[in-house]
C-alpha cells in the first residue's frame, strides 16, 4: 500500500488566462499519477483521478456514494459547496444505490435521445429568435453578456413547462446562486420554488408534470420543486459556458474545424476540449477504499478529473467523460448537446457571415473555482457580418 502523492497546484483556483492556454494545474495532476493528493477547498485533503481506466472504477464503485452526509465531519457545506443529505433532500445527484436507480427510472424516459428529438424545431426556434433580435441592432454585441444564459434557461423551462414570461425571473435565481450572501442564495431558492410551482400548476403540460406523475410516492411537493430546481439550474450551469466556447470556436475565421466536420463531430470535440464540468461532482468513499495501490480511509472526499482525462495527449480513441459514466450518467446530456448543434445549424443557415470582433487569441476565460467550470469573460460578435 503506497501514499498517493501530494501536488502543490491550486486546481481549485479562480484564474483568467487566454482561451487557447490550458489550465496549470491539469499537466501537474496528470504527471504525479493515477490518483494524486491536493489540498481540498473545505480544507483537508481530496483524492483527485486522472486516469481514465482508474475514473470509470469510481463512477461505479459501490463504496464511492454521492451522498453528502459521508462528507469529512470538519467541512461547512455552504463552503464545500454542498447540496443536502439525501435524507433531507433526495435528488439524482445525491442519492446511491436502489433509491437513486427509483429515481432515475422516473426521470430517464423524459430525456432520451428520442423524446428530446420532438422538442429540435422549438429550440432551434428559440435560437433563431434571440441570436435574430440581437442581430437586428445591427451592433458588436457580447453574446456572454445574455443570450449564453438566456438561451438554455428559456429551453429548459420550455421543456419543462415553466411560463416563458418567467425566464428573467430564472435568469436572475441562476445568478443568485452564484452570491456568497446567504439571503441572495436563500432568495433565489425561494425563486427556483415559484418557478417550480408555475409548471406544475393546472393547465402546463410540460415534462414537471410528467415528472411529478412518475417519481416515487414518497416524494413531496417541495422535494419535487427542488428536483426540477436541479434540472433548471443544472441545465444553465453547464450549458451557458459550453456555449461560450462552442460559438467562439464556430465563429472564429482561424478555426476551420466548425466547416470540416459534421455538426455533431463539432460539438462533440468541443465538448471534450472544453468540458463543462472540470470535476465529476464530489464523491466520498462510505468505508476504507482501496484504488491503485492507495488506502483512502471512510469519509474521504474523491474527484475524477474530467477535463485533464479529456484533454489527456495519450488517452485512447473511445468515449469521452464530459457527462460521466455509469449510473449517475448526466440525465439531460441528450437535451444539452441538441441545443449546442441548434445554435450551429441557425449560425450556419441565418447568419453565414458572422464572426468575431477581436482576435480569437485576446479571448479570455475565468476559473470560477471550486469545482465549478470555466466561462468566456466576454465573447464580442458581429452577427451580420
Amino acid at each position: 500500500m503506497t501514499d498517493a502523492p501530494h501536488v502543490t497546484v491550486d486546481p481549485f483556483a479562480s484564474t483568467i488566462r487566454k482561451v487557447g492556454e490550458p489550465h496549470p494545474a491539469r499537466a501537474v495532476l496528470r504527471a504525479a499519477g493515477p490518483i494524486v493528493r491536493a489540498d481540498a477547498p473545505a480544507g483537508g485533503p481530496v483524492w483527485i483521478i486522472t486516469d481514465d481506466v482508474l475514473a470509470r472504477e469510481v463512477f461505479v464503485h459501490p463504496r464511492i456514494v454521492k451522498d453528502p452526509a459521508y462528507a469529512p465531519v470538519s467541512w461547512d457545506p455552504r463552503t464545500a459547496g454542498l447540496e443536502p443529505t439525501a435524507a433531507a433532500q433526495p435528488s439524482l445527484t445525491t442519492l446511491d444505490g436502489p433509491a437513486h436507480e427509483r429515481l432515475r427510472r422516473a426521470h430517464a424516459p423524459l430525456f432520451t435521445a428520442r423524446r428530446m428529438s420532438d422538442y429540435t424545431e422549438r429550440i432551434t426556434e428559440h435560437a433563431r429568435r434571440l441570436l435574430t433580435r440581437l442581430a437586428d441592432t445591427g451592433e458588436t454585441v457580447d453574446l456572454m453578456a445574455d443570450f449564453t444564459t438566456r438561451f438554455p434557461l428559456t429551453v429548459v423551462c420550455d421543456v419543462l413547462g415553466v411560463p416563458l414570461e418567467r425566464i428573467d425571473q430564472a435568469i436572475a435565481a441562476c445568478r443568485g446562486m452564484y452570491s456568497t450572501d446567504p439571503e441572495e442564495v436563500g432568495a433565489a431558492m425561494a425563486a427556483f420554488g415559484e418557478l417550480a410551482a408555475a409548471a406544475l400548476s393546472d393547465g402546463r403540460d410540460g415534462l414537471a408534470v410528467e415528472l411529478r406523475d412518475r417519481v416515487p410516492e414518497e416524494i413531496t411537493e417541495t422535494q419535487l420543486h427542488y428536483l426540477l430546481f436541479t434540472l433548471i439550474y443544472a441545465g444553465q450551469l453547464t450549458t451557458d459556458p459550453s456555449l461560450g466556447f462552442l460559438l467562439a470556436r464556430a465563429f472564429a475565421a482561424e478555426d476551420t474545424a466548425a466547416e470540416a466536420t459534421t455538426i455533431d463531430e463539432f460539438v462533440r470535440e468541443t465538448l471534450r476540449l472544453h468540458s463543462p464540468a472540470p470535476f465529476s461532482l464530489w464523491r466520498f468513499t462510505s468505508t476504507d477504499v482501496e484504488l491503485a495501490g492507495v488506502r483512502l480511509p471512510a469519509r474521504s472526499p474523491v474527484l475524477i478529473d474530467i477535463q485533464g482525462i479529456n484533454t489527456d495527449p495519450g488517452r485512447s480513441i473511445g468515449p469521452d467523460l464530459t457527462f460521466g459514466a455509469g449510473p449517475h450518467y448526466c440525465t439531460g446530456a441528450q437535451l444539452a448537446q441538441l441545443e449546442l448543434k441548434a445554435v450551429v445549424e441557425v449560425l450556419r443557415a441565418d447568419f453565414p457571415k458572422a464572426r468575431l470582433a477581436v482576435p480569437l487569441a485576446e479571448l479570455q476565460q475565468i476559473d470560477l473555482g471550486g469545482i465549478q467550470g470555466s466561462r468566456l469573460t466576454a465573447l464580442p460578435v458581429k452577427l451580420r457580418g
